[in-house]
């Protein structure tokens, strides 16, 4: 958990430092827009006309009388949020700003100062700009600005806009009030023709009706017709019923009974026969007489056979008479079923006979109501209208009241010069870090050692400041050459094989400084004792002869050609263990030369007789001479300029290297401004805040390198970590 806090720790502090390295390095940018952004707000501040402000500060309110109205039962709130925005609109509108422009002239005054001919309609366009209404907080008071070049003008002009607006107020609500009386009476007289109509209907549904209606205590309207003779029908039709279906279950259920069953039923339907009754008991004497005498007797005396005659004539008297009160029944049910019927008839008459009566009532109501609303509205409008009348007579104060007129101002609101130059002080930093910051976005140059790795994939192995000369000029004390060192130890920690011994130096395009790094790193490895060549093989523009103050001709081309021999062509140095070896003229003939088996057999003939051998070259694109060298040597370099090139042509010159079968140790990034950018300081090894700076070489011998923040003198092993 600390390492990650930690490791997230350190990425911000180079992020910020990132921003920072963009801002040190386009100070220059930032300076400049900063200086014409202030400049010109200073030029603007001063040559700009000035304007005057003029206040005046006005309460409003909404038209409401001193008195309460008739009618008002809570009293009207004077703030309303809403109200106050309104009336800002209102103050900017043409009704109050035309008068004023009318009353002051002002169209013909800003024409004659300005030299111009104004309009009505530009006139109030130029007015609208110049006012700025503003409402004081938690307050109904609304403050009115003005400004012009002329602070009289200006006050005026407040003062003309408050008054116009006020009159505007009262007028409007005076000529609301009348103008709300005269519609009420109209209106009023529309609801009267309206009320007359209406009661002629009622009447007219009455007459035609001819019903008499009359209200109940409910609101209710109920009928004159007899409705207690439609309930008492109602009720005989109930009883009606009820006794034909009562007869007609004791009918149906004595058919179904037996002859003998039938004669003792029937007397509990009609207990009141008497007859019958009589006839039963005769016929039980019988035959209760017939039976105690047959056994005296016996079946054929002559007594026995009279009295089966009589009770045979007395059955049939029963069967007759018990027939007749069937009839009777059934002739008294079809009684009950027509007695029913007909009122079944009565009632429905009387209900038919009620619902129109009661849709007449209805239609009568209807017409009955429209008439009592429309007088009431008709009374609401006549009380209303001797409401406004008696609202008119109460004193009222205006709505607006001016607390505070405006005054002419003691010096001039606008342009303000402190507030100004502050903002173009502002502004100027901020268009000029945002320039910068564009400017770093559109640059795809190789930026820092973060860009090489990323893209390349490959070490940086030597940070080369800005404005290095030759070490054989300069001398080896001085703090240009520790640089080198620290190349030429990244190359031997690299490289470890010792038969590796040629080297060449190459570069995407032309003046990256491979010539002054080529010429340096052999300085630096002839210094520290090794026996070294140095070879211009930019047969097509040499420059290293110019460089260390020698011939070119003869040359590399004169051996490879057979013209001279290699201790003919080679030129010793000031520095001891360094030789060279110059291009030569290169003739038409000998154009790929390079690429022949006679600098093939050079390059293996150098190699014993040297420790090592440094090739310059032309630049890779272009021409493919630095292609055939990168295949030919041992390893090669490859320089990068700060902020020269794309960083694909670096891409690309990696490419062509590896393409060919080269080896590429690591690149040399060149002409770095190390004392704007810290972390630059890391890899370059030079200490350009120190006063002495002739011990470098002796402090930093070959194989150690100085890190920033370390101690002079580290260990080859501790170096050899670090890259």
């Amino acid at each position: 958990m600390q390492i990650s806090q930690s490791g997230q720790a350190e990425d911000n502090r180079l992020h910020f430092l990132d921003y920072w390295r963009i801002i040190r390095l386009r100070k220059g940018i930032i300076f400049l827009n900063f200086i014409v952004i202030v400049l010109a707000a200073t030029f603007l501040t001063y040559l700009l006309p000035k304007q005057y402000k003029s206040v005046v500060r006005m309460e409003v309110h909404k038209d409401v009388g001193d008195i309460a109205e008739i009618g008002q039962v809570t009293p009207v709130s004077d703030y309303d949020p809403y109200f106050i925005l309104t009336q800002f609109e209102r103050l900017q509108s043409a009704d109050v700003l035309y008068p004023v422009i009318e009353d002051m002239k002002l169209d013909q005054v800003w024409s004659a100062r300005m030299g111009g001919s104004f309009t009505r309609q530009q006139a109030k366009e130029f007015l609208t700009r110049a006012i700025r209404p503003n409402q004081v907080r938690n307050t109904s008071i609304i403050e009115l600005e003005v400004y012009s070049r002329d602070r009289a003008e200006a006050a005026a002009i407040a003062n003309k806009i408050a008054a116009v607006y006020k009159r505007n107020r009262d007028l409007q609500r005076i000529g609301m009030s009348e103008s709300s009386i005269v519609k009420l009476r109209q209106k009023l007289l529309e609801q009267s023709n309206t009320v007359a109509q209406a009661d002629s209907r009622v009447n007219k549904i009455r007459q035609e009706t001819g019903i008499d209606l009359v209200f109940e205590s409910a609101g209710r309207i109920a009928s004159t017709l007899d409705t207690e003779r439609l309930k008492a029908l109602e009720m005989m039709s109930i009883e009606f019923g009820a006794d034909y279906a009562q007869k007609k279950t004791q009918l149906d259920e004595l058919k179904k009974l037996l002859p003998e069953e039938l004669r003792n039923a029937i007397l509990t339907v009609k207990p009141q026969e008497i007859l019958l009754g009589r006839l039963l008991e005769q016929y039980t004497t019988a035959k209760q007489e017939m039976v105690s005498k047959g056994r005296e007797l016996g079946p054929s005396h002559p007594d026995i056979l009279r009295m089966e005659g009589v009770i045979a004539e007395i059955s049939l008297q029963i069967e007759n008479r018990i027939r007749g009160i069937m009839l009777g029944l059934e002739s008294e049910l079809e009684a009950l079923r027509r007695g029913n019927e007909e009122r079944q008839k009565q009632l429905v008459a009387a209900k038919q006979t009620n619902r129109e009566a009661a849709e007449k009532a209805s239609m009568f109501l209807e017409a009955q109501k429209t008439l009592e609303r429309e007088q009431r509205v008709y009374d609401t409008i006549e009380l209303k209208i001797e409401q406004e009348d008696v609202n008119r007579s109460i004193p009222r104060e205006s709505a607006v009241q001016v607390i505070d007129p405006a005054e002419p101002a003691i010096k001039a609101a606008w342009p303000k010069p402190s507030l100004n130059i502050a903002a173009g002080i502002i502004l100027g930093l901020l268009v000029g870090v945002g320039i910068a910051f564009f400017i770093e976005y559109l640059d795809t140059s190789v930026k820092t050692i973060d860009d090489v790795e990323k893209a390349l994939d490959a070490p940086v192995l030597a940070v080369i400041p800005q404005n290095v000369g030759t070490l054989l000029e300069e001398g080896l004390d001085t703090p240009h050459a520790e640089p080198y060192r620290v190349l030429r130890t990244n190359i031997l920690f690299t490289c470890k094989n010792p038969d590796l011994k040629t080297i060449t130096v190459v570069s995407g395009g032309a003046g990256e400084g491979k010539s002054t790094t080529i010429i340096n790193l052999a300085t630096i490895f002839a210094q520290n004792g090794s026996k070294v060549l140095l070879v211009d093989s930019d047969l097509r523009r040499p420059s290293l002869h110019k460089r260390i103050d020698k011939e070119n001709s003869p040359g590399l081309t004169d051996y490879l050609l057979g013209k001279k021999g290699f201790e003919e062509v080679v030129q010793p140095t000031q520095q001891a263990n360094l030789d060279f070896l110059p291009s030569g003229k290169l003739p038409s003939s000998a154009m790929g030369i390079l690429n022949s088996q006679q600098m093939r057999d050079f390059i293996k003939m150098i190699r014993t007789k040297y420790d090592y051998v440094l090739f310059d070259s032309p630049p890779l694109i272009g021409v493919s001479d630095a292609t055939v060298l990168a295949s030919g040597v041992d390893m090669t370099l490859l320089v990068i300029q700060y902020r020269k090139y794309p960083q694909s042509l670096a891409l690309r010159s990696r490419q062509m290297v590896e393409k060919v079968g080269g080896r590429l140790l690591g690149v040399v990034l060149n002409n770095i401004n190390v004392s704007n950018d810290a972390s630059y300081y890391y890899y370059s090894g030079v200490d350009y805040n120190s006063e002495n700076t002739s011990d470098v070489a002796d402090e930093n011998p070959p194989g150690k390198v100085k890190r920033s923040g370390e101690s002079k003198g580290g260990t080859e092993a501790d170096l050899k970590s670090q890259y």
